[in-house]
């Protein structure tokens, strides 16, 4: 078994909330990729999990005290803070976060954080309007800015009943996160070699409060026949993902979506087509509202000129088949002379990735394009994860494999970026 953490050492701090619970896994995923995880609790902390726990998952005593008079002897919390290659804070509660953010060291965790100079990464987990609220956004906008990475948080429904922005990631993307700051990629062998990888950009939170955003996901289906039709592969995952972020961000999002088995996320307005030519409709019809369009959707290039009433039965060896083009979706809002918004592209390619989409986003007229190369076992189409090369005028940035919903949230804070600087340069 292949483990791309092997020699490496996380301290994984744990704060008080709920989802302390959910650290105990991550503890044993992080160890499994070969990690020794030594973990360092709050007082809080200790009220949901106990450290008894976590020191039968880790295999190494827990840390709880700043002033412990073993651990102390040798300056202890100092060599916990030259230990490790990351220090990951799993949950980081609001609390914890804001003393981050203004330099306190009132535990041992907090001193721990200021006493290194090791990447720290955030997995923030609170009720969601804790999140929303101006103080905590200040605090992680702050954190960021020193070089902090904030992994999450995700959407959905939190232990409160209440349902938003705010869940800790899961260990397992949380694993995988650290796997690419960290270790080595597993990639099947078979894969054709990768673009190199650069930093993915943080997950601090970026405020979209008052913009309208605009997507499409999903594939389009074509009539053939009222049995058959012409589709593809896509299954709609990653631009439900970057619906989620955007919501999540502050945004009115609205989703026109192709036919998907996916559930809409919270906080979206959902407006469900199936051809092309309902997709091109039900853009046209919104589009002067937003602000930012975003097409993810694998949109069908050609449709059949004349769709049968009835099945077409089999009755010789060949058939053909007249197709038409299908409009262009993309293209037209790209074009708008009046109420533009800034126009975010898609290009999925089997080969020659960057080079096809840099044309296709300089022939459209795109403020910005995300290309991934799809075909290859692991990523894009039908999976889970996805990789994304994304390109502008003059830059460029590699959103390493990831987790569909984390991808959706790093393009998203992208989007956010780019939209600010093309809005302050007009």
């Amino acid at each position: 078994m292949l483990q791309p953490l092997a020699h490496k050492r996380i301290l994984l701090g744990v704060t008080g909330g709920i989802a302390a619970y959910k650290s105990v896994d991550l503890t044993r995923r992080l160890r499994e990729a070969g990690a020794e995880t030594q973990v360092a609790m709050t007082p809080a902390a200790t009220a949901f999990v106990t450290p008894l726990t976590f020191q039968a998952v880790s295999g190494r005593p827990v840390r709880t005290e700043l002033l412990d008079a073993n651990a102390e002897a040798g300056m202890g919390h100092i060599e916990l803070a030259r230990w490790a290659n990351l220090i990951l804070i799993a949950p980081a509660s609001a609390d914890f976060i804001a003393r981050l953010a203004h330099g306190l060291a009132n535990d041992l965790l907090s001193t721990l954080c200021l006493a290194t100079d090791r990447p720290i990464a955030l997995a923030p987990a609170m009720n969601r309007l804790m999140w929303q609220n101006p103080a905590t956004q200040d605090n992680c906008r702050l954190l960021a800015r020193r070089g902090v990475t904030l992994w999450g948080p995700g959407v959905g429904e939190q232990a409160c009943g209440e349902i938003g922005a705010g869940r800790m990631l899961e260990p397992l993307e949380l694993r995988n996160l650290v796997v690419q700051m960290l270790g080595v990629r597993e990639q099947p062998v078979e894969s054709p070699p990768k673009t190199p990888l650069v930093e993915p950009a943080l997950l601090a939170p970026h405020d979209l409060q008052g913009l309208t955003v605009l997507l499409t996901a999903g594939p389009t289906r074509e009539a053939l026949d009222p049995v058959r039709f012409i589709s593809n592969r896509s299954t709609g995952r990653m631009g439900f993902a970057v619906a989620e972020a955007a919501a999540q961000a502050g945004a009115r999002v609205m989703l026109v979506s192709g036919p998907v088995s996916l559930k809409t996320p919270p906080g979206v307005e959902r407006m469900d087509v199936e051809s092309a030519v309902e997709m091109h409709a039900a853009v046209m019809q919104r589009v002067r509202q937003a602000d930012i369009f975003i097409a993810t959707a694998a949109v069908a290039d050609y449709r059949a000129a004349s769709p049968a009433d009835q099945k077409i039965k089999k009755t010789r060896d060949a058939l053909t088949l007249e197709l038409v083009r299908n409009p262009d979706i993309l293209t037209e809002v790209a074009a708008l002379r009046s109420h533009r918004p800034f126009t975010v592209g898609f290009a999925a390619e089997t080969h020659d990735v960057v080079h096809y989409a840099e044309d296709k986003r300089r022939r459209k007229n795109l403020d910005l394009i995300a290309a991934n190369q799809v075909g290859v076992a692991g990523s894009g189409f039908e999976s889970e994860q996805n990789e994304l090369h994304v390109l502008w005028e003059g830059g460029e940035k590699v959103l390493p494999l990831a987790d569909k919903t984390l991808l959706g949230q790093q393009l998203v804070a992208l989007i956010a970026e780019r939209y600010r600087i093309a809005k302050g340069a007009r």
